[in-house]
């Protein structure tokens, strides 16, 4: 039988791990000292939260930090690198429903009792699932576009006859960009250029 998913029987462990993570100093390995001491998480239920950091990617095999364990802390890459940490350390649970972390606690209970063969009301489903959800509350699988900004691309428009063209540049959106070129009026008076790309935001970004 394929090995169970990951799981830490205290799995409020894991919840503890990756708050005290965020702020931490990384270590150039993550030791059952590093644990204890820096993260004051002593006894002996915090140390199932290693193995756990290993099998969901934040941790090498060696115990020294991964790109998603550094990703992790940061905070505006926090929630992708748990979603791939969660895909990584649950991927037989993906390999049933792609879409695992948005199912119910029926469904979600239903799969890791497909996948283990346990009891329902075993403590290792209960633990499975507990641990599954921890580290979900992290993720972020969001992958809508940005809002599309208009923007200048430089720093201040001309005011002069002559000038060359001013460029606008549409921001990213769904992974697309837009250039336009202006050929903008030889004049002083801003509104006319306030006109301008206030007609661009109502037509262009709708």
């Amino acid at each position: 039988m394929p090995e169970n998913p990951p799981y830490v029987p205290a799995y409020g462990n894991i919840t503890k791990a990756l708050e005290k993570i965020q702020s931490a100093a990384t270590p150039p390995r993550f030791t059952q000292d590093f644990l204890a001491t820096t993260l004051d998480m002593k006894g002996g239920s915090p140390k199932a939260v290693i193995p756990f950091l290993k099998r969901t990617g934040f941790l090498g095999s060696d115990g020294v930090p991964t790109e998603i364990y550094k990703r992790f802390r940061n905070e505006t890459q926090r929630g992708r690198a748990a979603a791939e940490a969660l895909r990584l350390g649950f991927r037989s649970l993906y390999e049933v429903n792609e879409y695992v972390h948005d199912a119910s606690e029926k469904d979600l209970k239903g799969i890791v009792v497909q996948l283990t063969g346990a009891q329902p009301d075993s403590g290792t489903v209960k633990a499975i699932i507990g641990s599954f959800k921890s580290l979900r509350d992290f993720a972020s699988f969001d992958e809508g576009a940005e809002e599309v900004d208009l923007h200048h691309e430089e720093a201040a428009l001309p005011v002069d006859a002559g000038a060359a063209p001013e460029r606008i540049v549409l921001g990213k959106g769904l992974g697309l960009s837009y250039t336009i070129n202006l050929n903008l009026p030889p004049t002083s008076d801003i509104a006319v250029f306030d006109a301008i790309f206030r007609s661009l935001r109502e037509h262009l970004l709708k």
